[in-house]
């Protein structure tokens, strides 16, 4: 068992909403950041497993979840999200912390790590890993044209429309998220909170309208250049069928020296849930080496 210790963080004068599960824990701390962008951390509750060993801290990004939602979408900027990950780590004193980032909260990670160079890092865990949006929406095209082609063309005629509340373009996406976002029959509570109170306003301007829609201010974000830069223990992660593909995951991980790559067989995107006691397993494996790096 586990204590949860929740509160608020001012972040300009907007309120930041955290919990920490075993606050009392002496290992370093994870500190796990959501995808989305807009969706809150829920869905990634099963890691509070991992504080047996130390604390685990998650917290819902200003637009979404627990925290205060700006009307201004201006906001919603990656450097506003890394301003306020760097804030967290100094209310929250964490000088020494490992950084989990899932689907978008990896994109932020690493922005974060790469453009401000911040100390007491002691690891990076990439899961489902966004490093290129292009090569992300590459991706989600070429899974979309291996659905049925009557649910293909419902999406791509939504699309062209803009048509996004069609009960049928909603069904077709269903389709699509049960194969490669979370496969897990039924969905788990955990994941069914967050698209509950997905932020749909920083999702939409930053993201799109959907996942193979990229117009938002994300569109052009490109790291992989960069990847080489990344001079600690890091570590991706990625499911069989996952939208975050095996393939660009392997380009990623190519391309960061001395990395590491776990692939989970039979899971897509939400691979924490569906693989539970594998992936917990294997990130606790790699958190207790990269203490000692």
């Amino acid at each position: 068992m586990y204590e949860i210790k929740e509160g608020y963080i001012d972040i300009s004068g907007l309120k930041l909403w955290y919990s920490i599960a075993g606050e009392n824990k002496n290992g370093i701390p994870l500190l796990c950041l959501h995808g989305g962008p807009g969706a809150p951390h829920d869905y990634l509750k099963p890691l509070e497993r991992l504080s047996d060993e130390r604390p685990v801290i998650f917290y819902d990004q200003i637009g979404c979840g627990n925290s205060d939602k700006p009307h201004d979408v201006n906001y919603f900027t990656v450097e506003r999200f890394i301003d306020e990950l760097e804030t967290v780590r100094e209310a929250l004193n964490l000088s020494k912390v490992h950084i989990m980032g899932q689907s978008w909260g990896s994109t932020l990670a690493a922005s974060y790590y790469l453009d401000r160079k911040p100390d007491g890092v002691q690891s990076l865990t990439f899961s489902g890993p966004v490093m290129s949006m292009k090569m992300f929406e590459k991706d989600v095209r070429r899974l979309l044209k291996e659905m049925p082609d009557d649910l293909e063309k419902i999406i791509y005629d939504c699309e062209k429309s803009g048509n996004f509340s069609d009960p049928a373009y909603e069904k077709a996406m269903e389709v699509f998220y049960r194969q490669h976002v979370c496969r897990t029959r039924p969905w788990p509570d955990e994941f069914n909170r967050t698209m509950e109170k997905l932020g749909h306003d920083v999702y939409e301007y930053m993201q799109g309208p959907s996942e193979f829609t990229v117009t938002g201010t994300l569109r052009d974000l490109d790291l992989t250049d960069r990847l080489s830069e990344l001079n600690l223990p890091v570590l991706y992660t990625c499911g069989e069928f996952d939208e975050c593909t095996p393939e660009t995951t392997r380009y990623y991980h190519r391309n960061t020296p001395g990395s590491k790559m776990a692939l989970f067989k039979g899971a897509s995107h939400e691979h924490h849930l569906e693989k539970q006691n594998q992936y917990m397993a294997v990130i606790s494996e790699f958190l207790s080496r990269a203490d000692r790096s």
